[in-house]
């Protein structure tokens, strides 16, 4: 049977997939475009979508950690921290998600796949293996804190050199998050006794 082909703007249309296709990358990493009218001038567009990479290649670590630790957390808290690392874990694939459309809409690239993110994320990589609750829940708040201590520079610059919406995003939609997330972490390494006061 013949192939039915339609031609038009000296294109042809055929209804068969087309596999194995390569081209040239529409946009190379670290530059931004001049589609949006956003009033920013690019310098200002080029360093906050360097500096939101690295929030994002942060925040992707730190999703993960918590995955990591919902499947691999155990001991008599088990159910407990498995619901909690996996809400953190829901709450984090959010904020990855908004800072990346933030990239995006300054008209940068953001990063998106694992090995980019593992050469430019500065948490700590932490061993296949499974780790002791303390040890799970102490990663967490050191991977937070990195973000937390970005999260506040990165505002004040933002707001310094002009990009309010970098630093609305970066304050209310990820400083504040990871805040919270910290607080519920910290109450779990509190001493406190479970059945007999002192």
């Amino acid at each position: 049977m013949a192939k039915k082909t339609i031609s038009g703007n000296n294109h042809k249309i055929n209804s068969q997939p087309r596999f194995h296709q390569s081209a040239r990358e529409i946009q190379e990493y670290g530059t931004v475009n001049h589609a949006l009218p956003l009033d920013l001038e690019e310098p200002v567009r080029l360093e906050m979508t360097e500096q939101l990479n690295q929030m994002l290649a942060d925040s992707m670590t730190l999703r993960d950690l918590y995955k990591k630790s919902h499947w691999q957390t155990a001991g008599p808290t088990f159910y407990q921290l498995h619901l909690l690392f996996d809400k953190h874990y829901d709450e984090q694939v959010e904020i990855v998600d908004t800072i990346a459309e933030r990239i995006q809409l300054l008209g940068g690239v953001s990063l998106a796949m694992a090995h980019d993110v593992a050469e430019t994320t500065r948490i700590q990589r932490p061993p296949k293996g499974r780790e002791e609750v303390p040890v799970q829940i102490s990663r967490l708040l050191d991977a937070h804190q990195v973000i937390i201590s970005h999260c506040r520079t990165l505002a004040e610059r933002a707001s310094r050199i002009g990009d309010q919406g970098t630093n609305d995003m970066v304050v209310s939609d990820v400083l504040r998050a990871n805040e919270l997330q910290v607080w519920f972490l910290s109450e779990h390494l509190v001493n406190m006794p479970l059945v007999e006061a002192e």
